[in-house]
């Protein structure tokens, strides 16, 4: 072999090598992408809980390991690849780019594997960022009731939330977060999709709203419609509230009566209307008694120069 015979083999593995770092580098990059969202901040109880009421118990953690085990797969086939074309001395050119293809094919088999895992961290990634951001160190009231029972519209009047409005079932469709100033935080304010009490099954909707209650509330304001012009008895609406006192029974409920300005009755609960603002000053009043009741998380830990942690 002439010595220029001799360089041109050399150069030609060197290639060969690039191809497998590159393209390697490239798909692994590519799948740290689609997890960094998970593992750069990891989900709180409640959106973990509404990952799994979506998209299955273990989705999210199995989609993780198994983009994990390809990861370090294709960090070995590359390794050993390159080991392989580095001591590939006196192959021609055709033999290794054969053993290159070769490489390429069995990276996108590892690729393959992972399809359905990929488009599945796609679909809780979308499915969150659709979501409001819950802190769950802040005070949290959470509104609740049967749809169109007036939540968005009480919501609209306490907070900084601007919830579509109309009278029909359903208009909120997902959580939706205001906030409010009460003198003594930064209060947030939770819009529910609306319940209908089914004690057998929920819809994605639905369970949205008790996955609210059951890890953001610091309490609840559960709003009862007595002109019952939201299309559901008195009789109905008690029920899920005795519902919602079982479900969690730690968590003060403040019991709302709306559309005050439409007809009011002598039921011993507040009595508010979103139209006129009358009760509105009483109920965050309430509000603000309620939430300075409750025990209040310790300070974050301080180091010795006096940064938090």
């Amino acid at each position: 072999m002439s010595p220029r015979s001799g360089e041109r083999t050399d150069s030609d593995r060197l290639r060969a090598r690039l191809k497998v770092v590159r393209s390697s580098a490239t798909v692994l990059r590519h799948l740290r992408r689609r997890s960094s969202r998970f593992v750069r901040s990891p989900l709180t109880p409640l959106e973990r809980s509404l990952v799994a009421r979506r998209f299955g118990a273990d989705a999210l953690d199995r989609s993780l390991r198994r983009l994990a085990r390809a990861s370090e797969r294709i960090r070995s086939l590359a390794r050993q690849t390159e080991s392989e074309l580095a001591r590939a001395t006196g192959r021609t050119s055709a033999e290794l780019g054969e053993r290159v293809r070769a490489f390429y094919g069995r990276l996108a088999s590892h690729v393959r594997e992972i399809d359905d895992d990929l488009d599945r961290l796609e679909a809780i990634d979308r499915f969150l960022s659709e979501r409001p951001a819950i802190d769950p160190a802040r005070p949290t009231v959470v509104v609740a009731g049967f749809p169109n029972v007036g939540k968005s519209s009480l919501v609209a009047r306490l907070s900084s939330a601007r919830p579509e409005v109309a009278p029909y079932p359903f208009t909120t469709r997902s959580l939706q977060v205001g906030h409010a100033d009460l003198g003594f935080d930064r209060l947030q304010v939770v819009d529910t999709p609306g319940l209908l009490g089914r004690a057998d099954r929920t819809n994605p909707v639905e369970d949205e709203a008790l996955v609210a209650v059951e890890h953001a509330a610091t309490i609840v304001v559960f709003v009862i419609d007595p002109t019952e012009s939201c299309g559901y008895p008195l009789a109905e609406q008690e029920r899920l509230l005795e519902t919602f006192r079982r479900l969690r029974p730690n968590v003060p409920i403040v019991e709302v009566e709306t559309k005050s300005d439409v007809r009011r009755r002598p039921s011993g609960r507040l009595s508010v209307s979103a139209v006129t603002g009358e009760g509105i000053p009483e109920l965050v009043a309430r509000i603000e008694r309620e939430i300075a009741a409750q025990p209040r998380p310790p300070p974050p830990p301080v180091d010795h120069d006096g940064a938090t942690d």
